[in-house]
């Protein structure tokens, strides 16, 4: 295959993961939104599963899962990562479609803050080098960090108690959705160093085959817990849960490369500033979200308020207004009778 046509169908790809993941969002936010609260974990969990809505989002993020993998292996990295970031783009129309609602001004605003941002990320936090991995030892540390601030954010010990109104739904859903990023964000790399142990390219001795099983563990583990806390998340709305989960993931990844697999940014010191001036637009666009999806509130015309309220204070009045006690005759005073009209003369 001719590099054009590779990178043709890298981008048909491409658009074919864009669309899967943002019909799963809206299928998980619809479903988040028609279920209930309930205080039992297990309970929930159950009746979660017993929807076939459910597994209908469960089989769509695996089909835009395998469409970006394929994806990747046609075109290059630089090129896949941005175009998925129009998963945002195409899950806010759906979303609304789905409600019966238009898109705000405000949402627009922000889908185009936050996708400026992650493209932005996603151009300055790309590997140096292929086909680096972590080491056993480094994936079962990860591991454990990772399972902690997982915990944290989504028992909102990162946040502070939980507000009462209606911002406490939303900024639980936002940690949620910082969870759920994280979390996928690992699977990935505990993916690759998977791959690297099957193909006998791990750093460091070769693992076992309970070690190669615990890394399978691991990932399945991570992967499921995303799935489940980015449904969590989207008891918040769509729109900024989606919005950080997909800001959220390529950061994690960035870290893990930094940190572990001594990677760094881009173009140098150049990168990191592009990095953080990313982070900030993608934040704003955030806040956006998060405000664009509260409706308008609506003004009922009440006719002639003024005669209304005079009528009501007369009325008031008029019953607060004692009524006269009519008078009883005396029956025992004499009767009197009439004096007659003297006659002329």
């Amino acid at each position: 295959m001719n590099p054009a046509a590779g990178t043709a169908l890298a981008v048909l790809l491409s658009l074919v993961s864009a669309a899967g993941y943002a019909l799963a969002a809206v299928a998980q936010s619809r479903l988040a939104a028609a279920s209930p609260a309930a205080p039992d974990g297990r309970g929930a969990l159950r009746a979660l599963l017993a929807r076939g809505q459910w597994w209908w989002a469960v089989g769509l993020n695996a089909a835009g899962a395998l469409a970006h993998v394929a994806a990747l292996h046609y075109g290059p990295l630089t090129l896949v990562q941005p175009l998925g970031a129009l998963t945002l783009v195409a899950a806010l129309p759906l979303g609304a479609y789905c409600a019966r609602r238009r898109v705000t001004r405000t949402e627009w605003r922000g889908a185009l803050w936050t996708l400026g941002g992650l493209v932005g990320l996603v151009a300055v936090t790309g590997p140096t080098a292929p086909g680096e991995a972590l080491s056993l030892r480094e994936s079962l540390v990860v591991a454990a960090a990772t399972a902690l601030l997982i915990a944290a954010l989504a028992s909102g010990r990162l946040q502070g108690r939980e507000r009462r109104g209606s911002d406490g739904p939303a900024a639980r859903g936002l940690g949620h959705a910082t969870a759920s990023g994280i979390a996928s964000g690992v699977a990935s790399a505990l993916t690759q160093t998977l791959t690297a142990a099957l193909s006998l390219e791990l750093p460091g001795t070769e693992p076992t085959w309970w070690q190669t099983a615990l890394l399978a563990v691991l990932i399945s583990g991570f992967a499921s817990g995303g799935l489940l806390l980015s449904q969590a998340a989207y008891r918040g709305g769509l729109a900024a849960p989606l919005a950080v989960v997909n800001l959220s993931n390529p950061a994690a990844a960035a870290v893990i490369g930094v940190a572990l697999l001594g990677e760094t940014f881009r173009a140098g010191a150049w990168g990191w500033l592009v990095a953080a001036g990313a982070s900030l637009v993608a934040a704003r666009g955030v806040v956006l979200l998060t405000k664009g999806g509260t409706p308008e509130p609506t003004v009922v015309a009440v006719p002639a308020p003024a005669a209304t309220a005079t009528a009501t204070a007369t009325a008031i009045q008029a019953e607060a207004r004692p009524m006269p006690i009519p008078r009883r005759p005396d029956l025992t005073a004499p009767e009197t009778e009439p004096t007659p009209a003297p006659v002329g003369g």
